[in-house]
């Protein structure tokens, strides 16, 4: 028999077994006929279709021996394994020791320089990946290395695969399996310190089983002896160097934690020199260790005096703390008199730190020293103290001698307000062919933009030749579509396929190039929804029943010369004149209904009256409708209003409903509008919609002139904005570059933001405030007060708060952000016997920067109470500061 026929016929029906039996029975030549015939086999399969490759990828395990043991060269078969399609196997175990087995009769050089390819070639994770037990080939590569003997060549996969496979391992012993004697460990173990991307495993693990860990058990092989103890905390150390954020240095300082290094095991100098510049977590980490080591008397006053100077430098108001209390314990006193002159130079830095309360400690201090201090010292601590202000200028003047006041300095200087403008629309989509290139690509992360470039071409384009747009998009449906076509698998296989604007723009393609197909589906989901009605929310809604509208119309055969509400510019407002231009393209006949509502909704709040005037020529309902309501002037406005309260939402774990406390708005439509409008135009306060985060980035575009009234769908939205995500995020960016009133919900919707846990979402309530202050539109009165609802609630960490304050104020919304503290101050400054709020010291001083940027002057009783009163606290420090600023 062929032994291409035989090979083949086991490939294709999965008998492993089998293959492995005709592929040791072949000679020399049967291999090179085999080899020869599998290159084209599997690039006749690939060029099928997505269902051949989904069969293709379903006997890799066949496809992978019969290359194994049939092609001659290491390159060759590594680079047939390391195939994407090939790369997945049930069992990857079984799959290496059948390999192995194929190719035990090569030499030992061949298997070893086929190793050391197949490590090289081992892909990185995307994602997560399936197995536990390493990447796709883990188990033949470290395989083959450990029947060779050979070193295995750097690279961080094998070493990320080595951690997975000893976790794997593990869990599959209920936790007792060892590594004691993994003919790899003494290879791998230095490796670990220095792969990247093995921290995220090695946490994993730690997190699955932190009694038995890999971190844990090699600390417990480097007490024991098996392992170098020292190695061990030599490459913590090295990899605190390196430096990097809390995630990646977390196991590793689990390591350092189970070793407990002694002092004299600590490179102590290496930690000093790092503390200026290395990450917080690495900061942190060196404290621990260096403090124990200066109680011992190991670090010496040269290091000591090198240590605070770098910790007083560090912008981090905590570790300008800790050197202060390093200070006060090993400096002053009947401490060592030889600190005086390195410590006196810390506090000399600490002196010019933005934080009164910290100045006022750093003169304390300095002043407790004074004693111990050289003329060099003295020297330092005067010339800085002249920036101080005159109470601290003339403690330290008593001690040390006459200090010089600093001149006056100039006025500071704000920053330009520059505001980023919208990405620009792309030209529209012109041929066939250039909407297919559109359609393939990925269509995730929503945007609007491009949906609807692409859904105005397809209804343009198959309007004017819709045998040339089924001619370019048939290759397309092959892809995006299974083969056969299964409706079933588009209604129950996949959730919201009749919801979400991405399905919605595939099916209205999809009924172009096949309107059966396309129908099939459409009656599937409705019986569906009969027995699961969908939840439609008020603001999305008009997106999907614009796409259903499209997608109806198309398979009926039917077609339309072109849509009304595609935008003309980028915060999706449509130019009157160019609607009034496509509503003359339709000569008279009604255009699609939703779309119709979608155009009205993106008008601008102004329109030129020779522009109305053209509109009394329109003849279709639709246009007398369009006319009329640009002789008004317009849409009228909706009622906005917001504030904190009880809202009803439902508890998807316990399936009951809860009130809880959050922001929430009113939206009341006024009299006379169409009723689709007046649907999105209605939001109650005690309830939310459930909207997804993805789905929220198109509401700016839906009403480009009604801004208060999408930043209230975004507080009815869920999850409630301080938890959101990022759709809701850009959702609030770019609402704030449209037209229309800017009140009650926009000043809720960015006060929610500035409570977000994430430092990188809270961004987006600084960019709303920037570009609004650069238009000279932000509702001040209405932010304060909501910021001070929402801190009174609990609801919002004043500390959040002051990091979006500061960033507005140091892109040049300082005047903004005086007059929102205006508003907000007095409420918040606590009365005479109240604890003050956490973070409260912070947005005194985040107050005092804008108040002396915009030159503000002002009488404010409640801050002046405070600043007034006796004590040195943080809070009272920045409410005499700010107080001083505005009364200069």
């Amino acid at each position: 028999m062929n032994p291409w026929q035989e090979v083949v016929e086991c490939i294709e029906g999965r008998h492993d077994d089998d293959l492995m039996d005709v592929l040791a029975s072949l000679g020399e030549l049967g291999r090179q006929v085999v080899a020869e015939r599998l290159r084209r086999y599997l690039a006749d399969r690939l060029a099928e279709g997505r269902a051949a490759r989904w069969r293709v990828e379903s006997q890799a395990a066949g496809l992978r021996l019969a290359g194994a043991a049939c092609f001659t060269r290491p390159a060759q078969v590594a680079a047939w394994l390391g195939r994407r399609e090939l790369r997945r196997v049930p069992d990857p175990r079984l799959d290496a020791e059948r390999i192995r087995s194929l190719v035990r009769d090569r030499p030992q050089e061949w298997r070893a320089d086929l190793a050391a390819r197949l490590v090289r070639r081992l892909p990185r994770p995307a994602g997560r990946w399936r197995r536990l037990d390493g990447p796709p080939g883990w188990e033949l590569a470290v395989g083959l290395l450990v029947e060779t003997g050979s070193e295995p060549p750097e690279a961080d996969t094998f070493v990320d695969g080595w951690v997975r496979h000893a976790s794997a391992k593990r869990r599959e012993n209920g936790g007792r399996a060892t590594i004691e004697d993994d003919p790899l460990l003494d290879a791998m173990v230095p490796r670990l310190f220095r792969a990247e991307g093995v921290a995220a495993t090695l946490a994993a693990d730690h997190e699955w089983a932190p009694e038995t860990s890999l971190v844990s058990a090699l600390a417990d092989l480097g007490d024991s002896g098996r392992l170098k103890r020292q190695d061990l905390i030599d490459g913590c150390a090295a990899r605190f160097l390196a430096g990097g954020d809390a995630a990646e240095l977390r196991p590793f300082a689990t390591m350092w934690t189970d070793l407990r290094p002694s002092s004299a095991e600590i490179p102590l100098l290496d930690f000093v020199r790092l503390l200026p510049s290395a990450g917080s977590p690495f900061v942190q980490m060196a404290l621990d260790a260096l403090g124990p080591a200066d109680d011992e008397g190991l670090l010496g006053d040269e290091l000591f005096a090198e240590a605070v100077h770098a910790l007083a430098f560090r912008p981090e108001k905590k570790f300008v703390t800790a050197a202060l209390r390093w200070i006060a314990r090993s400096a002053t006193g009947d401490g060592v008199p030889g600190r005086a002159g390195g410590a006196l130079a810390a506090l000399a830095m600490v002196f010019g730190h933005e934080d009164a309360a910290l100045q006022g400690r750093a003169v304390r201090l300095a002043v407790a020293l004074a004693a111990h201090a050289d003329p060099l010292a003295a020297e330092e601590v005067r010339a800085a103290a002249g920036e101080l202000v005159p109470e601290l200028r003339e403690r330290i003047a008593a001690v040390f001698g006459e200090v010089t006041a600093e001149e006056p300095e100039e006025p500071p200087t704000a920053a330009a307000l520059i505001v980023a403008p919208l990405p620009g629309l792309l030209p529209p989509i012109t041929s066939a062919e250039e909407l297919a290139v559109e359609l393939a690509r990925p269509l995730w992360p929503e945007e609007p933009a491009v949906f609807e470039r692409i859904l105005a071409a397809l209804v343009e384009l198959t309007h004017r030749d819709r045998a040339a747009v089924v001619a370019a998009l048939t290759p397309w449906r092959r892809r995006a579509w299974s083969e056969p076509f299964d409706s079933h698998v588009y209604v129950y296989g996949i959730s919201g396929f009749d919801q979400d604007a991405r399905s919605l723009l595939s099916r209205a393609a999809l009924a172009v190039v096949s309107p059966e197909e396309s129908k099939e589906l459409t009656g599937r989901l409705a019986d569906y929804q009969r027995e699961h009605p969908p939840y439609d929310r008020s603001i999305q809604v008009l997106v999907q029943r614009r796409l259903r509208e499209v997608l109806s119309m198309l398979e009926a055969g039917h077609s339309m010369p072109l849509l009304l509400a595609t935008p003309t510019a980028a915060t999706g407002h449509v130019d009157p004149d160019i609607l009034l231009d496509r509503m003359e393209r339709l000569e008279g006949a009604e255009p699609l209904p939703a779309d119709f509502h979608q155009a009205l909704l993106r008008l601008p709040r102004t329109v030129d009256p020779a522009t109305a005037v053209r509109a009394e020529r329109l003849t279709s309902e639709a246009g007398r409708r369009l006319a009329a309501l640009l002789r008004d002037g317009g849409l009228p406005d909706p009622t906005v209003t917001s504030d904190v309260g009880s809202r009803r939402e439902y508890d998807s774990i316990y399936g009951t409903e809860m009130a809880i406390q959050r922001m929430r708005s009113r939206v009341t439509p006024p009299p006379g509008v169409p009723e689709e409008i007046r649907k999105l135009w209605t939001v109650e306060t005690d309830t939310v919609s459930g909207a997804h985060s993805g789905e929220t980035v198109w509401w700016p575009t839906i009403m480009p002139s009604h801004r208060d009234v999408v930043a209230a769908h975004l507080l009815e939205s869920a999850p409630w904005l301080a938890h959101g995500y990022d759709g809701q995020m850009e959702a609030l960016r770019r609402l704030v570059h449209g037209d229309g009133p800017v009140g009650a919900a926009t000043a809720g919707a960015i006060v929610c933001v500035m409570a977000h846990a994430r430092p990188a979402r809270r961004a987006a309530a600084t960019d709303a405030l920037v570009t609004l202050a650069a238009r000279d539109e932000v509702p001040a009165a209405e932010i304060g007060r909501s910021l001070v609802e929402m801190a009174v609630a609990g609801l919002l960490k004043l500390n959040r708060a002051v990091t979006v304050l500061d960033d507005a104020v140091r892109a040049g919304a300082h005047a903004s952000v005086w007059s929102i503290l205006t508003e907000a101050l007095p409420a918040l400054l606590p009365a005479a016997g109240e604890r003050a709020r956490a973070g409260l010291g912070d947005l005194l001083a985040v107050g005092a920067r804008a108040a002396a940027l915009a030159g503000a002057r002002a009488d404010i009783p409640e801050l002046a109470a405070v600043a007034t009163r006796r004590g040195g606290s943080r809070v009272v420090e920045e409410a005499r500061r700010l107080h001083q600023r505005l009364s200069a």
